[in-house]
């Protein structure tokens, strides 16, 4: 045997015998699963059961000052159909919704553009318009309640101007204006951040050569930069659609669900059906009901993506 090969089966002694590949794959699968194991119990904990829980209790007719937990089988869903309140909120939320989403993700998408510009000032900017993003979400809707008030701040700078402006609350397509509005101002600096992110991730010689070639700025946006940033566009639709469908304490700060029922949104009338009414069941499938709603609209931008995200096709 050679001096190399006496040195080998020397290293190989010390090193002694190689662990067998059961051993392996079982130490590996303990250290897999123990990194999983924290997000897998808090969603189990957090997310599963509160949505088994929701579904349970969406069977029966529980009212708790009454004491009683009865089992309904699908009289609450059935009931839904025939509701005048619930599909008064549905359409509520979808003119909401429509009109957050498209005014929210417009401006936020128009600031991000001029604040990607070489200007002075940007960096002040950004801060004034993404400074509401971390206000207290309760106190922000106290103080636009105050100003939008007959003799609030709003009528009073309108009326410096000669314009005598209504009771913004007071009425029925003003009070959802006032709320989309408060909405709007409170979360489109995160929306504008995520916007100007992507702008600025978009390379510059890509531009320059379309400008070269005689491309406007209009068609440089539009054929360019649109078709870049798409993938973000798609997640801040996104958030702000399922964000638009959850909206609760603006509604419950500034309108209380009034005037009338005329910004009573869905999650507001879940919750007058649970703690107004004391009917936990039938809070619980507009519950269900909303999760679906979600849901679905979640899936089908998602599905839709491939049509217009860039680098989806």
């Amino acid at each position: 045997m050679t001096a190399s090969a006496l040195q080998a089966v020397a290293v190989a002694e010390r090193r002694g015998p190689r662990p067998r590949r059961s051993a392996l794959a079982r130490r590996d699968w303990i250290v897999g699963y123990t990194m999983v194991a924290p997000v897998v119990l808090g969603s189990l904990a957090f997310v599963i059961a509160p949505l088994v829980a929701v579904v349970w209790f969406s069977l029966h007719d529980w009212n708790v000052l009454a004491n009683t937990f009865v089992f309904a089988g699908a009289d609450n869903y059935e009931r839904m159909l025939t509701d005048p309140g619930l599909h008064n909120s549905l359409l509520v939320s979808l003119w909401f919704s429509i009109g957050l989403v498209v005014l929210n993700i417009t401006l936020a998408l128009f600031l991000a553009v001029l604040l990607n510009q070489k200007l002075p000032g940007t960096t002040t900017f950004r801060t004034f318009f993404f400074s509401p993003v971390v206000v207290s979400l309760v106190a922000w809707t106290i103080v636009w309640s105050f100003l939008l008030q007959a003799d609030g701040g709003i009528n009073g700078f309108l009326s410096l101007l000669g314009i005598e402006g209504p009771n913004w609350l007071r009425g029925d397509v003003t009070a959802m204006i006032a709320v989309i509005v408060v909405q709007v101002f409170k979360n489109v600096g995160l929306n504008m951040i995520l916007f100007l992110a992507a702008l600025q991730a978009v390379p510059e010689e890509i531009s320059e050569a379309a400008r070269i070639d005689g491309a406007g700025a209009w068609r440089r946006f539009r054929s360019i930069t649109m078709p870049m940033i798409s993938p973000t566009i798609l997640l801040v639709m996104i958030l702000t659609i399922v964000g638009s469908l959850e909206v609760f304490a603006q509604i419950a700060v500034l309108t209380g669900g009034g005037p009338g029922n005329s910004t009573t949104v869905l999650v507001y009338y879940l919750y007058q059906q649970a703690f107004r009414f004391n009917d936990f069941g039938y809070a619980s499938a507009i519950a269900v009901l909303l999760f679906f709603i979600v849901l679905v609209l979640t899936l089908i931008q998602w599905q839709t993506r491939k049509r217009w995200v860039f680098h989806e096709n």
